[in-house]
Formats: C-alpha cells, structure tokens, sequence
C-alpha cells in the first residue's frame, strides 16, 4: 500500500509536471517525440524489471515520466503520417524494447493515457509538491485510470 501511495502521488507529480511544460520539448517533431518517449519508456521498463518497483522520489524517474506523458499527448492528437513517424522512432528509442511485434499495443497504450482526465490528479499534485503527498490517494479519480494506462503500455512490452 504504501508503494502505491508513493507511485500514486509520483505519477501525479509528473501529471503537473508536464501539463505546466516544466519538461520542454516540442511535440511538433514526430521523430524527436517518439525517440525520447521510446528511451523514457524502456528506462523506466528496466527500471521495473531490475528491481520490482520504480522510485518516483527519483527525479530522472519523474522526468521520464513526464516525457511518456508529453509523448501521449502528443500521438492522441496527431494524424497518420505523425504517427507512423512516431512508432517508428519509438522503436529506435527504446533500443528495440518496443518493436514490430508489440508497438501497436504500447501505442493504444500511449493513447489510453493520453484520454484521461486528470484535473483532480494536477491539484493533488500540486498539494504533494507543496508537502503534503497523503493528499492523494488511489480513490482519487483519475488515479486509477491513469495507473491502468500505464500498465497497459508496460503490459505490451
């Protein structure tokens, strides 16, 4: 419970982060956008993987976060040729984690993600941000929605 907790207010962390642009990056570059969400997404993977849990208190972790988030907002509003373009350098980001096989299902995964509303999730965030992380917690709506969309994408992998 307590690990949800932490992954919870983390992912919620970065749900600000990135809807303030405090990441940067321009979206307007399919390759560039698909590359870094491919990298963010296979670290984050290895992460997983290597120790049964990812350290949202680690700020290359939020970031990378962030960077999936950026990246899914940015597919869930693009046409046919951004998008070939994205899965593309998605591939090559993530150093092949992510390939012919299964980059179909980390896309539906990366616009799953993208549809959520996560309002409530920004606001609970930024009062973790000021302090106070127990004010988030797995009934806040969106919460779950987003945790899910996250497993949907590492699921596929």
């Amino acid at each position: 419970m307590k690990l949800f907790k932490h992954l919870v207010a983390a992912a919620a962390a970065l749900v600000l982060l990135s809807s303030c642009s405090m990441l940067g990056g321009s979206t307007k570059d399919p390759a560039a956008t698909g590359n870094s969400t491919g990298s963010a997404l296979k670290d984050l993977y290895t992460i997983l993987k290597n120790t049964g849990l990812i350290d949202l208190g680690n700020l290359g972790n939020l970031i990378d976060l962030g960077t999936i988030l950026t990246g899914a907002n940015a597919l869930a509003n693009a046409g046919n040729a951004y998008a070939d373009q994205f899965a593309d350098a998605l591939i090559a980001g993530s150093q092949n984690l992510i390939n012919s096989s299964n980059v179909a299902g980390v896309l539906a995964g990366l616009k799953g993600l993208a549809n959520i509303e996560t309002s409530n999730i920004q606001r609970s965030a930024a009062t973790a941000l000021a302090g106070n992380p127990t004010s988030l917690n797995n009934d806040s709506p969106g919460v779950a929605s987003a945790l899910s969309a996250l497993n949907a994408i590492f699921s596929a992998l």
